[in-house]
């Protein structure tokens, strides 16, 4: 039997890049493959700017132990530096992945933070590569699972134009529009007008956009979709088949954009045992004295790293010579302060948390009024975990294996676990195996309401909309949970915050601006919120990367 691509666990690069010419493909666009691959791509090498061991001697800080600071502090170790990396949190690492396990053999887990790896994602994949993790597809063959929306429950197979078309106020024009077309018309209609070089400014931060491609950059999604001719009861049913949408309508349409055109939400997979072995990958190889990843740089080349948990940064100072760069920082669980300098220093905190560092003297106007204005989004999510996969179950309720479901209840959208996607038979995976559910991942408004909820009236609103959802009688999983857990992004105090998405008008303000370093380039800048790829590991990781191309780049050019 012929494996489907999209169904091929730990696939080639090849195999990924074919993924990417079949959808593009059968979008239409196939010119748009050279840039998505080339953009996507992780930066040179950084023996490329720099040699092996040129930094011998060199002290360097990075502020933040995340993806970001991970790949900074491995890429700038091929060159001898010595590096510090400072990280607030002391209970877990990996920053905003953060996967959960239910038991202590790892067998229950499911992620509050990234949980998707696109095909696409090229600087992610060439990570997952490096370290030899393994990976697993999200993508379901055949989705059936639910759509709730007005209180109204159907499949993804049943038609939304006869069952939710006549609940929405629409014109006579979009009544006779089938949904595929209306929602390609919503989001990649305007896209598709633009010449390709212009549509890759969707994932390039210029110093200066095309008049074309601003259009998609500087009006809310909300407001490009009444731009576009759509009515409010058009504009209401997006919202409610798509409420990740829905709960951002305000953010920049280009946000939603960028997005379907690297088709992020099209094979997608997963780390097999959870995402937290890439995190956990880099920092094995921090304490390994000759990583085999490091290939054929000899050891008496490489620098040190050490990772220090539990330090919350609480000042970046330049003395007067400008020389070098001092970091405060205080231990979480003593409160005692410290005082270090360093030559270089690499930030790869959010600004939701560098808002309260403080700077001395002050950074550039406009990356200080960043770290104030650029806008940070909430998420929650819950997990349940199950004695029984019931949405497994052959029965009106269930008949789904991964996937998700959206509604417009406050939950947003309920995802199932994926792990019984590849099974051969029935006997190997049974609806009457423990899971995980995802009961509730949702965004912005949704995620601060029902977050901030008292614990008990949470747990109790979620699994009632579950089982709304599923059209199961009220009280159906007061037996089949076991247990569960709440994250709610804001109210985690390293992060503040799920991810940054921009409002209208910040990724032309400020994009360019937030990559510049400051302290006469002796500071860098890396995470997701200087990324093309908001709320992606791709984000993070490719910034991570260039942020030590500059710090070499610079050192090479100035002290050599």
């Amino acid at each position: 039997m012929v494996v489907p691509l999209n169904q091929v666990t730990n696939p080639t690069d090849e195999q990924r890049r074919e993924m990417i010419r079949n959808s593009l493909e059968t979008e239409g666009r196939p010119e748009d493959y050279e840039y998505i691959v080339n953009l996507l791509s992780p930066p040179p090498d950084i023996t490329n700017y720099a040699s092996p061991g040129e930094l011998k001697g060199v002290k360097i800080g990075v502020i933040g132990g995340g993806l970001a600071g991970l790949s900074a502090a491995f890429e700038l170790r091929k060159l001898g530096a010595d590096i510090t990396i400072l990280e607030a949190n002391d209970n877990r690492i990996g920053g905003r992945v953060y996967t959960y396990y239910f038991d202590p053999e790892g067998r229950y887990y499911s992620e509050f933070g990234a949980h998707r790896i696109p095909v696409t994602h090229e600087t992610t994949w060439h990570y997952i590569n490096l370290f030899g993790l393994n990976t697993r597809p999200l993508s379901v063959r055949k989705r059936n699972n639910f759509i709730y929306v007005h209180n109204t429950r159907l499949r993804t197979t049943d038609s939304i134009e006869q069952i939710l078309y006549p609940l929405y106020d629409l014109t006579p024009q979009e009544k006779n529009t089938p949904w595929a077309e209306l929602n390609d018309y919503a989001f990649l209609y305007l896209m598709k007008q633009l010449p390709p070089h212009i549509r890759s400014e969707l994932i390039q931060i210029l110093p200066e956009y095309s008049p074309e491609y601003l259009t998609l950059a500087s009006y809310s999604v909300r407001q490009t979709l009444e731009n576009l001719g759509l009515s409010q009861g058009a504009i209401n049913l997006i919202s409610g088949v798509d409420p990740g949408t829905g709960a951002l309508l305000q953010i920049s349409y280009d946000e939603t954009t960028q997005e379907e055109y690297t088709l992020d939400y099209r094979n997608t997979y997963t780390i097999e045992n959870g995402i937290v072995n890439l995190p956990y990958a880099f920092i094995q190889s921090f304490l390994t004295e000759i990583p085999p990843q490091y290939q054929n740089i000899p050891g008496s080349h490489l620098g040190t790293v050490t990772y220090h948990p539990g330090q919350t940064v609480t000042g970046i100072y330049q003395p007067q010579n400008g020389s070098q760069i001092i970091l405060t920082y205080d231990n979480v669980r003593n409160y005692k302060r410290t005082a270090q300098v360093f030559d270089y220093v690499v930030c790869a905190i959010p600004y939701s948390t560098l808002r309260e560092v403080e700077i001395k003297p002050y950074f550039s106007n406009m990356k200080m009024q960043a770290i104030l204005e650029l806008n940070y989004v909430n998420s929650q999510k819950t997990f349940f975990m199950c004695r029984e996969r019931f949405w497994e179950q052959n029965t009106d309720y269930g008949r789904m294996a991964g996937g998700f479901s959206p509604t417009d209840l406050p939950i947003q959208s309920i995802f199932y676990p994926g792990d019984h996607l590849l099974c051969p038979d029935a006997s190997s995976c049974s609806p009457d195996d423990p899971g995980v559910l995802v009961a509730s991942y949702n965004y912005h408004l949704n995620a601060t309401r029902v977050g901030n909820m008292e614990a008990s009236l949470r747990y109790g609103l979620i699994k009632e909309n579950v089982e709304e959802v599923h059209g199961l009688p009220r009280g159906s999983l007061d037996t089949i949970v076991k247990d569960h857990k709440t994250v709610v992004w804001d109210n985690q105090p390293n992060s503040r915050g799920a991810f940054a998405l921009t409002l209208p008008g910040q990724k032309n303000l400020f994009a360019y601006e937030m990559l510049k370093p400051e302290f006469n380039q002796r500071i860098y800048f890396a995470g997701e919120h200087v990324s093309t790829k908001h709320a992606w590991m791709q984000g993070s990781l490719y910034t991570g990367m260039a942020a030590a191309n500059q710090l070499a780049d610079h050192f090479h050019n100035h002290f050599q």
